[in-house]
Parts: structure tokens; C-alpha cells; sequence
């Protein structure tokens, strides 16, 4: 019987709840009760130890370090002092003045598109704009690591969805030969390895097939491009992409998301976009928050540049010990153990260093693909990132990550050195 863990100074009350149905039983008994108790040995994959004040964190997504900024702090605090007219409704009965409405268009503006919409999490911005933008008829090409909101965003317009080779447009377009013209969709960088995406490539095979395309900038929004206006833009892009989401509890470090549309398209969205009629929008201190998270980010070039250097001495320190991180450039770095028992062997090493990152596995990943996840920062000193490096270089001769199941495939695709 599986149990809950419980902090040592909680009182556990005794509860009484009704029998579980047995189709449910029966699922958690194949799908899950092996994983727990023969791979992960009795105890949750994803929590390991408790992070002290001297640990170095690399399992969150504030990558510009503006967490408790005191112009956001100010600006939240402000607007729970003054702010006693708003009322709790949904985005769709938002006026034009409404500050919602009108950080929804400041950061479209930023961007170089004319319309946008905040919704309550970049999971909800995706799964509700594609409900929208796709039907039955209309085929959803995703990139095979495409996050999983855009997944589901395809399911929720009950679209066919097809998936095409990770960062392959020659692929992508085969397969569009064959189903016909829709909605490509990619990640701007991928947010289990860092890749980037040939934008450009896929851009043009959008374009051949008078398809359209969405781009989910939430790991490349404020980190990248003028003024952190995202890759699409960095790229000079903007103007061929039809629609941009992300989320912004990544360089933001709020809770919210976000997604673009063209300007006419902005009263079709109030009647149609689930995730906004029937949600409730943001309070008006997380809006407050979030308009000066913005311009806290446009300002933010030096803290831009800190963590592009950083993501470059840390990348080249791994590769140089031999860790198969070859798939990716940016500052998400997977190290992909493979095994979900071999990940958690990881992990534990790393926590013993003081170094905690976060652990991906299924269905974040694919099976037999899970990963510790380094998520850097623009505050991270020189000392620390020794200290990582350190760390790296103690425990690859104890995991061998040259011997890791994607460092062998990528031999075998001479993609990486022998060792």
C-alpha cells in the first residue's frame, strides 16, 4: 500500500475516504506501483534531499535572478494596498483599459506583434490558443519534444496531431506532403535539453505549404534577442510567425502565461478560448508584478550577457569532462543519465556536492531517458560555478557519462568523440 509522506512536524489526523474504483486500482497497480517500488525503491524520484543556504540552486527557472526585484516587489505591494474596485471575473469581460488587457498588448507590442492575451499559465495559454486556432480538419504538426501543453492543445481541438522528427524540417515537410496544410508547432528552445530551433529552416517549409506556424518562446523569452524580445525576434523572424506563446514563470518568474494573435482575431478568441471563459483571470497585484517584471527584463542586457557567458564556461567544462551533452547550447543542460534508478544515482551525487538540479523522467521524457535537469542563472558567481564544475569532474569517473546510453547512440551517429 502506498503511502504519503509526511513532514516530521505535521499532526497526521486519521481520514476516512470511500473505496477507489477498480479500474483505477487496477491502473495504479500496472502503471505505477512497480515504477515506485522496484525502480525507485519506496520514495518519490523527484524529491531528494533538503537544499541548505549553502547549496547552489540549479532546479528553478528564474533565469535573469529578478526573483524579489524591488521594483516588482514595490509594484505588487502598491496594488494590493490601493487596488480595492477590482473584481474576480473572467479575462473575457475585460475592457480596454483593464490592466490585463493592457499588459497583454505591451508585451505583444514588445515582441513586434500587435495583439496579445495573459492567461493563467503558459500551460493554459497553449492548450487554449490551439483550441482554438485547430478542428478536426486541421492537422497540428508538433516537433517530437514539443512540451506537453501543446500536446494537449491539439487534443483539446480534437485535431489530428502528427509528430515529426526533433529540429527536422526536411521530416517536418514530408509529412506534410502527406496530410496536408496546418499548424506547425515548435519550442523556441527545447526545455529538456536546450536545443535551439532551426527556426529559419522550419519557417520556410511552413511557408511552402501555406501552413501556419506557433512558436513557444516560454525558455527564449527575456533571455534572448533586443531587450529579451525572445529568438523569433533575435532572429529577425517576427514578422513570419503567426502566433507566439510563453510561459512567464520561466525569465518572468511569475505565474502566467501568454500568446499572441493578430489584432482581428481578438473578439473570435473572448467567445472561443476555453482557458480565458472559463478561468478566472489574474489578480491585479500579479498583473502589477508582471508589468514591472517587464520592464525589469528590457533593462536587463548585462544580465542577458552573464548568463549567455555563464551557459558557454559550463557547457564547455562538461563537455570537456566528457558528459554527452552534445544536444543542446543554451542554459538548460541535460544530463541524461538514461535509467530512471541510474538518474536518482545522479541526482544523490550531485546533492552530496550541494548541487541540486531537478529531475525529469517520464512523461516528461521519454521512457529510459530520464535526466537531471541544470537550469543556470545570471547570478550564479564565479565560485559557484567552480563549484560546479568541481562536482562534475569528482563524479564522472564514479557514473562514467561516456558510458550513458545517449552518449553511445551519439558515437554511433559520430556525433561524439570516441573515448
Amino acid at each position: 500500500m502506498l503511502t504519503i509522506d509526511q513532514p516530521s512536524h505535521v499532526t497526521v489526523k486519521k481520514f476516512h475516504n470511500p473505496p477507489l474504483g477498480t479500474q483505477l486500482l487496477k491502473r495504479i497497480a500496472r502503471d505505477f506501483t512497480p515504477r515506485w517500488e522496484e525502480q525507485w525503491g519506496g520514495k518519490s524520484i523527484l524529491h531528494g534531499g533538503q537544499p541548505t543556504s549553502e547549496a547552489i540552486r540549479l532546479d528553478g527557472n528564474d533565469y535573469l535572478n529578478i526573483t524579489g526585484h524591488p521594483e516588482i516587489v514595490h509594484a505588487q505591494i502598491e496594488a494590493l494596498r490601493k487596488n480595492n474596485e477590482s473584481v474576480v471575473q473572467s479575462a473575457v469581460f475585460h475592457l480596454s483599459e483593464n490592466p490585463a488587457r493592457t499588459l497583454g498588448v505591451k508585451i505583444a507590442n514588445w515582441l513586434g506583434k500587435e495583439e496579445g492575451f495573459i492567461c493563467q499559465s503558459g500551460f493554459a495559454a497553449n492548450v487554449g490558443l490551439l483550441q482554438t486556432i485547430a478542428d478536426a480538419q486541421t492537422p497540428v504538426y508538433l516537433d517530437s519534444l514539443a512540451h506537453a501543453s501543446l500536446w494537449e492543445g491539439a487534443h483539446a481541438a480534437r485535431a489530428p496531431a502528427y509528430a515529426f522528427r526533433h529540429n527536422d524540417p526536411e521530416h517536418l515537410s514530408r509529412v506534410i506532403r502527406k496530410h496536408g496544410p496546418g499548424i506547425v508547432v515548435v519550442d523556441s528552445v527545447y526545455s529538456t535539453t536546450g536545443a535551439l530551433c532551426p527556426l529559419a529552416a522550419m519557417i520556410e517549409v511552413v511557408e511552402a505549404s501555406e501552413s501556419m506556424i506557433l512558436v513557444d518562446e516560454s525558455h527564449s523569452l527575456g533571455t534572448h534577442g533586443p531587450q529579451g524580445a525572445g529568438l523569433c525576434a533575435a532572429l529577425g523572424l517576427t514578422d513570419r510567425v503567426h502566433f507566439i506563446t510563453a510561459s512567464l514563470a520561466k525569465a518572468f518568474a511569475g505565474r502566467a502565461g501568454f500568446f499572441s494573435i493578430p489584432a482581428a482575431m481578438r473578439y473570435y478568441m473572448l467567445v472561443t478560448n476555453h482557458s480565458n471563459i472559463f478561468s478566472s483571470s489574474l489578480l491585479p497585484h500579479e498583473i502589477a508584478g508582471l508589468a514591472a517584471t517587464l520592464n525589469v527584463i528590457s533593462k536587463s542586457d548585462e544580465a542577458r550577457i552573464q548568463l549567455h557567458a555563464h551557459t558557454k564556461r559550463l557547457r564547455n567544462s562538461l563537455l570537456d569532462l566528457g558528459y554527452p551533452i552534445h544536444h543542446g547550447t543554451e542554459q538548460i543542460i541535460a544530463l541524461e543519465a538514461g535509467s530512471e534508478p541510474d538518474t536518482m544515482v545522479l541526482r544523490d551525487h550531485l546533492e552530496e556536492r550541494n548541487i541540486f538540479g531537478a529531475i525529469f523522467c517520464a512523461p516528461a521524457t521519454s521512457r529510459n531517458r530520464a535526466m537531471v535537469r541544470l537550469t543556470l542563472n545570471a547570478g550564479l558567481t564565479p565560485l559557484e560555478l567552480e563549484r560546479i564544475e568541481k562536482a562534475a569532474q569528482e563524479i564522472a569517473p564514479i557514473l562514467k557519462p561516456w558510458d550513458w546510453p545517449i552518449a553511445k547512440r551519439a558515437r554511433a551517429q559520430n556525433r561524439l568523440p570516441e573515448v
